[in-house]
């Protein structure tokens, strides 16, 4: 745990939340500034600061508990949708550097949009840079 975290510090229960998972290595609660109303935070317990710190061996704990509350957060806001965000990284968004998936209800006509999309200027720059992306996965 990191004294300076404060979801480290809202799974110590030093801050209060409105939790509604807490199985295991996984402890999710409710967004306090929500996207939509049910936008639930899935956490690992243990910090860690983005996905590429994560232990591969939490994943298969992680995605049970994404389905399981995701589930969860559909049924109690009549969601028809939902959208599983992760943001790494300041320039992506990520404003607690605490690893967290963000699962936010959506229903039809709720006004919130996603990203704007763009096309490469060819099919060769799009397979140069698939090619590029090949050999950095390490």
């Amino acid at each position: 745990m990191s004294q300076d975290c404060i979801f480290c510090r809202i799974i110590e229960g030093k801050i209060p939340c409105a939790k509604v998972y807490d199985q295991g290595g996984v402890f999710a609660f409710l967004d306090i500034a929500p996207v939509n109303k049910g936008h639930a935070l899935v956490v690992p317990k243990k910090h860690y600061a983005t996905l590429f710190d994560l232990p591969p061996d939490l994943g298969r704990e992680l995605l049970e508990a994404l389905r399981r509350v995701g589930r969860g957060v559909m049924a109690a806001t009549g969601a028809a949708g939902l959208n599983l965000g992760m943001n790494n990284f300041e320039a992506a968004g990520q404003l607690v550097h605490h690893a967290h998936f963000h699962l936010i209800p959506r229903h039809a006509g709720d006004g919130l949009s996603l990203w704007t999309q763009h096309a490469y200027e060819s099919g060769e720059e799009m397979q140069k840079l698939a090619q590029a992306v090949r050999s950095a996965i390490v």
